[in-house]
């Protein structure tokens, strides 16, 4: 543990920074995983309506630097097309 009383405010603050990114990467990976059971149950509709949430959170975590540009858009078209695939 740090000493110093700024070095004790930085390590709070990297905590905080930690835990917000750290649910950002949460929220993708879940919107992710919720896409996939829909597109399983073969809910277009419901699917469709989670891709929107989806993008929204993947482009908040790439802004953010938290995902790589290229991740971001592999994600993207894959789910795209398999809603775009679905019956």
């Amino acid at each position: 543990m740090a000493n110093i009383k700024s070095s004790k405010k930085v390590i709070k603050v990297i905590a905080k920074k930690t835990d917000n990114n750290h649910e950002a990467k949460a929220k993708v990976k879940n919107l992710i995983k919720d896409i996939e059971k829909l597109i399983a149950a073969e809910d277009k509709e419901g699917a469709s309506k989670l891709y929107k949430d989806f993008q929204k959170a993947c482009d908040n975590a790439l802004s953010k630097g938290l995902i790589k540009a290229n991740t971001a858009d592999r994600q993207k078209s894959r789910l795209s097309l398999k809603i775009k695939n679905m019956k």
